[in-house]
């Protein structure tokens, strides 16, 4: 079965903009740790330790590639290898950007 790893490429805050409009001190998410990987063994099951708002903004982009879809020659024409997606949550104020890389077993 084909799978999905996922790597946390890069963690990113926007401070003129916490500093804006968040109610209280924020800073760079938490969460992950630049490097990180998880592994998504089935399209529907978020991988242990993952975020679940995160899951949720990438999950049709890992189920696309869980599946046969592709970012490169076939739909967007965007990536330069069929079976990887650059994408990020979508908080904007402290985002972070994920590889996504269809795998086989």
């Amino acid at each position: 079965m084909v799978k999905c790893k996922i790597t946390v490429l890069k963690k990113s805050i926007y401070q003129e903009l916490a500093d804006e409009y968040c109610k209280s001190k924020t800073g760079i998410c938490t969460r992950f740790e630049e490097g990180d990987v998880f592994i998504a063994d089935n399209s529907t099951i978020m991988p242990e330790g993952f975020c679940g708002y995160a899951w949720y903004d990438l999950h049709r982009l890992i189920l696309a590639l869980m599946t046969g879809g592709n970012f490169g020659s076939y739909s967007w024409n965007w990536m330069k290898d069929d079976d990887t997606m650059i994408a990020c949550c979508t908080d904007g104020i402290r985002p972070v950007v994920f590889k996504l890389e269809r795998i086989d077993p």
